[in-house]
């Protein structure tokens, strides 16, 4: 793991220009920057790419609930000092009154319930699996807001899966390998998979006989998954560590300080299903309760992004770096050149178009000394450093650096658009010069 002299994203967010805040705003709201914005776009696509290849149908949601919705999945009971006060849209205190306000809502889930809800299920028609990448609300208090880290909009890659008992095994296994396959793809090494179960105590909600088969099939599918997967994962089951209303598999990572945290869960519900009374028409025509499941792959973007940072320095793998190339146009024409010769500030708006219609992130800096813009592309962690001079037009060539690697190479233009495209469209960590 590269730990660099700063480890903080905040520092490395001003220096890429990644987001900023606004008093006017509020605390804890952060404001994405167009580079920024290009990081989250990368990964909102790729989340929404997962979420289709696994079977999941899109959904969109409202980001407000009635109180009773809350009160009814148990979030206001638990979180309510964690939610945003209620919005009432008459006088509470006179009648008729608004006795039933609106308040953001602090998960996505009894969303998915209610549209799972809309119409009748037969035991045919399972799994069903609902995608959305929402924002959703934390009152989080002013003391505890860090840059991207701790926020109150969280917008999440969320996905909720409704199935049969028999089916629940499968679905893990899909879950697992589509995390697994995301973290390998942004580069993040997995620490361990913490199947985290109930223990003796009481508060628990299900029967033992349901957690001890719910765990069991969380079990098997951490075997097949890893059995299947590159030697070096382990997992490992730690009771008491489960959510009051089911086991989950959690995906354990380090960050740069060598801190462990959680970065992906698979999460078995048997609130949800019980509290909307969610259930599906069974082969033998009787009405069965569903199980539910919450997945994700990326997570929650503000989050997701300043672990990247931090775990990569800033030097993000190529497809998400918000520069993936900065042209650098060195003076004129050279006195001895043809009049009909190309200037390599021309040259270099050229290739700029050619480059951002296959899709792209180009930058051309022009001002100021070279040495003085390659120090500014440095510090924005611009992926390649391209110079392109009078003998490099002449010679139809770009002399490329890789800060990341040291590399230096002189491409020729014409090869130069497609190798970019392809290693942005691959997802790959850096471009083989």
């Amino acid at each position: 793991m590269n730990v660099t002299a700063s480890l903080d994203h905040r520092e490395l967010g001003r220096d890429m220009r990644i987001f900023s805040s606004s008093q006017l705003v509020g605390p804890g709201l952060p404001l994405w920057l167009p580079a920024g914005a290009a990081v989250r776009y990368e990964l909102e696509q790729y989340a929404r790419e997962v979420a289709l290849r696994t079977g999941c149908e899109p959904v969109y949601s409202p980001v407000l609930g009635k109180r009773s919705l809350f009160e009814r999945s148990g979030h206001w009971a638990k979180f309510a000092d964690d939610m945003f006060p209620p919005m009432y849209l008459g006088d509470p205190h006179e009648e008729p009154g608004d006795a039933d306000p609106l308040v953001l809502r602090p998960a996505n889930c009894p969303h998915h319930a209610q549209i799972y809800a809309s119409e009748p299920r037969s035991y045919r028609d399972l799994p069903v699996r609902y995608s959305e990448l929402a924002p959703m609300f934390r009152a989080e208090r002013s003391g505890v807001l860090s840059g991207l880290s701790r926020v109150r909009q969280i917008n999440l890659d969320d996905a909720h899966v409704f199935c049969r008992p028999d089916q629940v095994g499968a679905e893990v296994r899909i879950a697992l390998d589509a995390v697994l396959e995301v973290l390998d793809t942004l580069g993040i090494e997995v620490f361990y998979l913490r199947l985290s179960g109930r223990d003796d105590s009481v508060r628990w909600l299900g029967s033992p006989e349901q957690w001890a088969s719910a765990e069991e099939a969380l079990a098997a599918a951490l075997g097949a998954v890893l059995g299947a997967a590159p030697a070096g994962v382990p997992w490992r089951a730690v009771p008491g560590e489960a959510a009051f209303y089911g086991p989950k598999i959690d995906v354990q990572v380090l960050d740069v300080r060598g801190h462990e945290e959680t970065l992906a869960t698979v999460q078995l519900d048997f609130n949800q299903p019980e509290r909307f009374d969610l259930t599906y028409v069974a082969a033998s025509g009787e009405r069965e309760r569903v199980v539910m499941i919450h997945r994700g792959t990326v997570g929650a973007m503000e989050r997701m992004v300043a672990f990247l940072l931090e775990r990569h320095g800033g030097r993000l793998p190529f497809w998400l770096a918000p520069v993936q190339v900065c042209l650098l146009p060195v003076a004129d024409r050279s006195p001895d050149a043809a009049d009909d010769a190309v200037a390599p500030g021309d040259a270099a708006d050229r290739l700029a178009a050619d480059l951002r219609s296959r899709g792209v992130r180009v930058r051309v800096e022009r001002d100021g000394s070279l040495g003085n813009r390659i120090r500014l592309a440095r510090r924005r962690r611009d992926a390649l450093l391209g110079v392109l001079g009078p003998r490099e037009v002449e010679a139809g060539v770009l002399a490329v650096t890789d800060p990341a690697s040291g590399a230096k190479v002189s491409v020729p233009l014409a090869e130069l658009g497609e190798r970019l495209a392809e290693a942005a469209r691959d997802r790959a960590p850096q471009v083989v010069l």
